[in-house]
């Protein structure tokens, strides 16, 4: 990724870099999603512990030909029907799409915000305690990897409470940043400069770039770097939820991805 000029890609046709809304919040309130039947959860937790099998016998007459073809033809249709890990385990678990957002002052700290679209109101918020310049560091070598990690309760105060919190309701979290241990995040409300930030990039479904402040006063220290784009949120268990982020065909942009998980 280059240094965090100003640039920004829309869905729709390129324009000015936009500054920090003042306007009221036009966000609406994300549809309220209804959790899976007791039944139905049960049924993909046992779907999840099966074992995949491979068929043996019954070779489709292709494959029976190509047993009798040279090696490197049969390793070249091999590796060319090679089915991806991370689309089989997405099979297997709830996946949806939402926008994420990442953003902050240049030499302030990190924020996480998930929306259900661009045009409602935050789900999530969460305060990072990772300096946005090293976080367009990392992002420039092209593969960022961050793991919110959050503690179990214990046994006596699981009885207690029996019922759980939400693993993306928990208030805080321990943050690694390619294997790094970064500090610390914390599960917030969204503030008012959050939310005219995402009233600002409302038609920005992906792009990365930087908002000017609201004052010449601020100067840079008063610009906000952002990334925005789509994300692939995949639910493995309760204790374990991943956002892949999605990147156009054939785009050669960073890969960002961000694990959630309960240990």
């Amino acid at each position: 990724m280059a240094a965090p000029r100003p640039s920004a890609a829309s869905s729709s046709s390129d324009y000015e870099q936009p500054m920090i809304s003042s306007t009221a919040v036009t966000l609406v309130k994300p549809p309220r999603r209804r959790r899976p039947r007791r039944v139905v959860r049960l049924i993909r937790s046992i779907c999840r512990t099966l074992p995949v099998f491979t068929p043996r016998c019954h070779l489709p007459q292709a494959r029976c030909k190509l047993l009798l073809a040279p090696p490197s033809l049969i390793s070249s249709f091999t590796l060319s029907h090679r089915p991806s890990g991370r689309s089989t385990s997405a099979s297997l678990a709830t996946a949806s799409h939402v926008t994420g957002t990442l953003f902050g002052p240049r030499r302030g700290r990190v924020t996480l915000s998930l929306q259900e679209n661009p045009g409602c109101l935050p789900s999530l918020v969460v305060e990072i305690a990772f300096q946005t310049q090293a976080l367009l560091r990392e992002m420039s070598s092209g593969m960022v990897r961050i793991a919110l990690e959050c503690e179990k309760r214990p046994p006596e105060k699981a009885q207690s409470h029996p019922s759980r919190v939400l693993l993306l309701d928990e208030p805080l979290w321990t943050v690694f940043c390619n294997g790094k241990k970064s500090g610390y995040g914390m599960r917030r409300e969204a503030t008012d400069e959050d939310l005219a930030v995402m009233e600002t990039l409302r038609a920005v479904s992906m792009g990365v770039g930087v908002l000017p402040g609201r004052s010449d006063v601020e100067g840079p220290d008063g610009e906000v770097a952002y990334l925005r784009s789509g994300f692939e949120h995949v639910i493995g268990s309760r204790d374990s939820e991943t956002l892949y982020m999605v990147t156009p065909d054939g785009g050669n942009g960073p890969e960002l991805t961000i694990f959630f998980v309960r240990v």
